[in-house]
């Protein structure tokens, strides 16, 4: 069996450290909010490139505090992509704005640019460019975009550590950056977490107070919040893996390199990034034609699989009050027939990533 995904791979290499993280923070009785979290959201921030990070619960909280901290509310619309999953989405909703979507472009499957303009509206407040699959935006048409119109631009980084555009890490290129550290993620907590990043010192303090209901150092609220912390636990084994990311990032381009070799001429389209640090691989999606046939051979073989995503969000049932039809986002649609995501994790095996790409040659 090849899994899809196993998270004891991707850790064995440094368990022992991940076990003496644990005994420190149980030793030390301080679960919360401690210098686990404050040592991890600093060592974040180093790494990314920015001047303050903040740890919340998970990333989907990331995102809603973000939203909070720019002001983002009832009335205003965020425009985004549907083709990311539904996490982004029920952000947005969490705080009460309404999302509008443009397509994607079919070289990569990340927001397209160039219909961002014709999206825009009076309720318009923030463009929230999603950085798919660890392939990095070209965020710099972005960002003269939102000059122009003066709005705020918040990064979806939640699959994207490692990932880098015109020499700068992910996150840095907005208002706020915000990461997820799902279990699966190139950086991976041993459940959920999430970090928002930025710049502006002030919205630092704004989601640090309001990740715990307005508070600074006292128990008194400044402002309104919610309950999203990053917990020492967690925080502690990120601080592990994140000394250990630059080599697993280059460990899943290295598996990249070898199924971009092996499936050339036999995939419809395949993850070609624009340059090396574009792209950080978070998984390994591939484009097929008649996707069934291929899902039927991987598992014929033992090898896991996966689809992200099989439905864009503005077609599901949950959404549909937005008022989108099937037809409006081609590439988007299109694309979600078509996508199939293949094992990419560090700790994959070369023997493992040749047994994949033989099976979906025999396809062809």
């Amino acid at each position: 069996m090849i899994p899809f995904f196993d998270v004891r791979l991707s850790s064995l290499g440094f368990k022992d450290e991940i076990d003496e993280a644990i005994r420190r923070v149980l030793a030390s009785g301080q679960l919360i909010l401690g210098p686990e979290v404050r040592a991890f959201e600093e060592e974040f921030a180093s790494y990314v490139g920015v001047g303050g990070a903040v740890g919340v619960g998970s990333g989907t909280d990331a995102l809603i505090l973000a939203l909070r901290a720019l002001g983002v509310g009832p009335g205003d619309e965020v425009i985004t992509v549907a083709n990311a999953g539904v996490p982004t989405v029920a952000a947005i909703r969490a705080v009460g704005a309404t999302p509008r979507f443009v397509d994607v472009r079919p070289d990569g499957l990340l927001i397209d640019e160039e219909q961002l303009e014709q999206a825009i509206c009076p309720r318009t407040r923030c463009l929230l460019p999603i950085h798919l699959y660890g392939r990095a935006v070209a965020m710099e048409p972005i960002l003269r975009l939102a000059s122009r119109h003066g709005l705020r631009i918040i990064e979806d980084c939640a699959q994207a550590h490692g990932a880098r555009c015109q020499g700068r890490h992910v996150g840095t290129f907005g208002d706020l950056g915000c990461f997820s550290f799902y279990p699966t993620k190139n950086l991976g907590a041993f459940g959920d977490g999430g970090m928002v990043v930025s710049n502006d010192p002030c919205l630092v303090e704004q989601v640090r107070m309001q990740r715990m209901y307005g508070f600074k150092e006292d128990r008194y609220s400044y402002c309104e919040g919610i309950n999203s912390r990053l917990d020492e636990l967690q925080a502690a084994i990120l601080r592990v893996k994140l000394r250990h990311l630059p080599a697993c990032v280059e460990a899943r381009r290295t598996i990249a390199r070898r199924y971009l070799v092996g499936l050339e001429g036999c995939i419809d389209s395949l993850p070609i990034a624009p340059s090396v640090e574009a792209h950080a691989y978070h998984l390994f999606v591939v484009q097929v034609s008649d996707r069934q046939r291929f899902v039927d051979a991987l598992r014929g073989e033992g090898i896991g699989h996966g689809v992200h995503y099989p439905v864009p969000v503005h077609l599901m049932d949950a959404y549909r009050f937005l008022g989108y039809e099937e037809g409006e986002l081609p590439v988007t649609e299109r694309s979600a027939k078509a996508v199939l995501s293949l094992p990419m994790y560090p700790g994959l095996e070369a023997g493992a990533v040749d047994r994949v790409i033989e099976t979906l040659r025999r396809v062809r």
